[in-house]
């Protein structure tokens, strides 16, 4: 797969801002023939999608008054791509199956491994250099947080960005068309995913620390006051 043609990937300049935008946010795929994780480019909408069933408890008795919400079992997260379709680097290639140019992938039911997706909201050098980040459980020290450099937004050591990856994806629908009114083609997929989880080796389950509980700032609910 030869579709990385330095005039189609080129990188610009990123503002600098406290508002997170789109141009810092990065998405990472298998590509076919290449390896994990290389820039998914020319992506023009990425949206993730979780749900889950909240349940009221009552008592007989007790009127129209809830006593507790119990949440439910999470459905599957959903994520929405939108990609300009390339001759050399279709998006079944970017998510790592062996189609257009790379094989004989040409329809969902070719599908038979999962892949993986990886995604980074990198921090402005604002954010990065904001007292909230260097005092962050974890976070960068002072002494770490170095200028962004000149030539692009990734890659130094002193730019720190929040990495989630969502973990045995499967596409569950593709869409694209032909359109004699419009010149580019884009493609559209659904990707389910199996889980998701951060970048640094947490651990995750009962004695995750998720917040809102009586150790935080914030303390616990009113409704779990003693």
């Amino acid at each position: 797969m030869a579709g990385n043609k330095k005039d189609v990937y080129l990188q610009g300049t990123s503002a600098q801002t406290e508002t997170v935008i789109s141009s810092r946010f990065k998405i990472f795929t298998p590509i076919a023939d290449v390896g994990k994780f290389a820039k998914l480019g020319v992506t023009s909408d990425f949206k993730i999608t979780e749900s889950k069933a909240v349940d009221p408890v009552r008592g007989l008795g007790y009127g129209d008054q809830i006593a507790e919400l119990v949440p439910g079992v999470t459905q599957p997260t959903s994520l929405s791509i939108t990609r300009t379709c390339l001759y050399l680097a279709n998006l079944m290639q970017m998510l790592g199956y062996k189609a257009g140019v790379s094989g004989l992938v040409r329809s969902l039911k070719h599908h038979k491994w999962p892949f993986d997706i990886k995604t980074e909201i990198v921090f402005s050098e604002l954010a990065n250099e904001d007292p909230q980040v260097l005092t962050t459980p974890g976070g960068p020290t002072p002494a770490d947080v170095a200028p962004e450099g000149g030539l692009n937004n990734y890659g130094n050591p002193g730019l720190y960005a929040i990495a989630t990856v969502y973990e045995g994806c499967w596409m569950s629908n593709y869409d694209t068309g032909y359109m004699i009114d419009t010149a580019a083609i884009t493609e559209d997929a659904t990707v389910v995913v199996t889980d998701v989880f951060d970048c640094s080796g947490s651990v995750y389950g009962d004695f995750e620390d998720s917040g809102n509980n009586k150790g935080d700032a914030t303390g616990r609910s009113l409704l779990y006051s003693l």
